[in-house]
């Protein structure tokens, strides 16, 4: 059993790690006349953190509204989802 659920949040790693690209977007070039005192946005802090939440949330969207179990393990997918959602926000409250 638990290694149906380390293979199910491993699954969750890589489709993440395939859905999401690991470079930034290029810069779009300044504006005429823009100032060099302007100051840039704030970057968002720990992206990768909010994706995964995001990608889990997904994930669980589509597990509640399956229309099969799984064979009878849909249940416990959204009780392990809900419990990763968690423990990410955690992570995130912690490092404010």
């Amino acid at each position: 059993m638990k290694s149906r659920i380390i293979g199910f949040f491993a699954t969750l790693a890589l489709i993440f790690t395939l859905t999401f690209p690991a470079g930034a977007p290029a810069a779009p070039p300044a504006a005429k006349g823009a100032t060099a005192t302007a100051m840039p946005a704030a970057p968002e802090r720990h992206p990768e953190i909010h994706a995964a939440i995001e990608s889990l949330e997904h994930a669980r969207m589509h597990l509640k509204e399956a229309r099969h179990d799984f064979g009878g393990h849909r249940e416990e997918a959204l009780r392990a989802t809900d419990e990763a959602i968690r423990q990410l926000k955690i992570c995130l409250e912690f490092d404010k």
